[in-house]
């Protein structure tokens, strides 16, 4: 049964027609999703589940939270222990990804989830009042322009306070680091691009993005090993 009309995605939203899921359902992460986490694991071990959940636990009061590109639903789950309140809406390309991240979940757990099946680049916000957006190792699929639509459309969208928890790759700034890391970068970028058809072919300037549409950093952790960062922003307001 496709994700987006199982049950438990209980929601005022319109689920997206089967016309929507079957295009959507050709992308290559589809293909991955069985062997996603394994994939990872053989590339960075632990490391990379530890900074998506590094920061998890600044969403503890949420009440409704938006995730783009959750993937297989590891920080789905993770996020419904921390933030034991929240609702969360998850919006992603991929059928496959959708199932295993419900797939993950209690029928306890489940109710308080909305699975949408949605290209981000053309999706638009529903009425929900999201305190908190998550995008982890999700941004770093887009170039810059696409980044910068997203991030700006979805900040006009959100109430003053909200968070935005990020987490991507960064590229060192100078040192045998950096090399590491392009190494590492073209790799990936060409394993995707021949198995998701992924256009971006390099790291976007995610974090100016975020400061030339007004969010500031409130909490960053980092992970030197797999030049990784993540962070907490916020939107003026945050904590008043």
């Amino acid at each position: 049964m496709p994700v987006a009309f199982l049950p438990s995605a209980r929601s005022a939203d319109p689920a997206p027609g089967p016309g929507t899921c079957a295009r959507l359902s050709r992308t290559g992460f589809c293909r991955l999703a069985p062997v996603y986490a394994f994939v990872e694991k053989i590339a960075f071990g632990r490391e990379l589940e530890r900074a998506r959940f590094g920061l998890l636990g600044e969403l503890h009061d949420c009440r409704e939270i938006l995730l783009l590109g959750e993937g297989d639903g590891r920080c789905l789950a993770q996020l419904l222990k921390v933030a034991p309140q929240a609702r969360c809406h998850v919006v992603d390309s991929s059928p496959a990804m959708l199932q295993r991240a419900a797939s993950r979940l209690s029928d306890a757990n489940r109710v308080r989830v909305t699975f949408e099946c949605a290209d981000v680049l053309t999706w638009r916000p529903s009425n929900r009042r999201y305190d908190a957006v998550v995008t982890l190792f999700f941004l770093d699929c887009f170039e810059a322009d696409d980044v910068l639509r997203l991030v700006e459309g979805l900040s006009r969208a959100l109430p003053p306070g909200a968070k935005w928890v990020w987490a991507d790759f960064v590229l060192p700034e100078k040192g045998p680091m950096r090399w590491r890391a392009r190494g590492w970068l073209a790799v990936m970028y060409g394993f995707f691009r021949i198995t998701t058809h992924l256009s971006a072919r390099q790291l976007p300037p995610t974090e100016k993005i975020f400061h030339r549409a007004g969010w500031r950093p409130v909490a960053v952790r980092e992970w030197p090993f797999i030049f990784a960062r993540c962070a907490v922003y916020s939107q003026p307001g945050w904590g008043t």
